[in-house]
């Protein structure tokens, strides 16, 4: 039994919240269990240096949790004067997932920030920022296209995001904490609503994994992001 009585294949209680800050163009409270993510997404006519001239636009992502969102206070990164390995790691898998799903020439030489703040953390935090994220990119966009910025909604498909894992010998779909934690292998998946693969980060923590147990985990992650993206086709009808 998991220790939170889930079934193996079975999500934590999902909820995707539109709207919730009144000055972004777009954004999206999302909670998977008891993680919970804040995510906006601002657009802005400039581009990095690097893109300037190549008539397409950016998409960009930063993250970051805040102080109490763990059991314990963790210093905030900006004291410290600068941001980890891990949390840069995440916002790039955040950027990489959300450009996939986008035609970035229909953008026009814009950039588009999508900011995920962790408000309470209890596993999955990058997958729950990736999955909220496109709700907030979805409404950015559509602002947009409501004022004449963009012609068309330039999103291509859907993408979300889930974790996996290996628990005492059983394959798990979306940890938490306690399963992540002590997990024998853990695993995120990104997936596109077509069941494209975007990107899989698989660890053994314990001892190595099979190709089968490997297939085990890709076929509960897209159980898993099949549902999710239900939600956000419910979300922004």
């Amino acid at each position: 039994m998991r220790p939170s009585r889930r079934q193996t294949d079975e999500l934590r209680a999902v909820s995707l919240e539109r709207g919730v800050v009144k000055y972004a163009e777009g954004s999206c409270f999302v909670k998977f269990g008891d993680t919970h993510v804040l995510v906006t997404a601002t657009v802005e006519d400039r581009l990095p240096p690097w893109l300037k001239g190549q008539a397409r636009g950016w998409i960009t992502a930063e993250y970051g949790m805040l102080p109490r969102a763990t059991l314990e206070r963790t210093r905030r990164e900006a004291a410290q004067g600068k941001q980890n390995g891990r949390t840069i790691e995440i916002q790039r898998l955040i950027g990489r997932s959300l450009r996939t799903v986008v035609d970035l020439e229909a953008l026009g030489e814009r950039q588009i920030t999508i900011d995920c703040d962790v408000i309470q953390a209890d596993g999955g935090t990058r997958t729950a920022s990736i999955t909220g994220g496109w709700v907030a990119l979805h409404d950015c966009l559509s602002w947009m296209k409501n004022r004449d910025m963009i012609r068309t909604l330039p999103l291509r498909e859907h993408v979300a995001a889930i974790s996996c894992g290996i628990c005492s010998g059983t394959a798990v779909l979306d940890l938490d904490y306690a399963e992540d934690s002590s997990a024998d292998t853990d695993a995120n998946f990104v997936i596109t609503g077509s069941g494209g693969i975007v990107e899989i980060q698989t660890t053994a923590e314990k001892a190595p994994f099979t190709e089968a147990q490997l297939l085990t985990l890709l076929a509960l992650a897209r159980k898993g992001v099949g549902k999710l993206i239900e939600l956000q086709k419910m979300a922004v009808m």
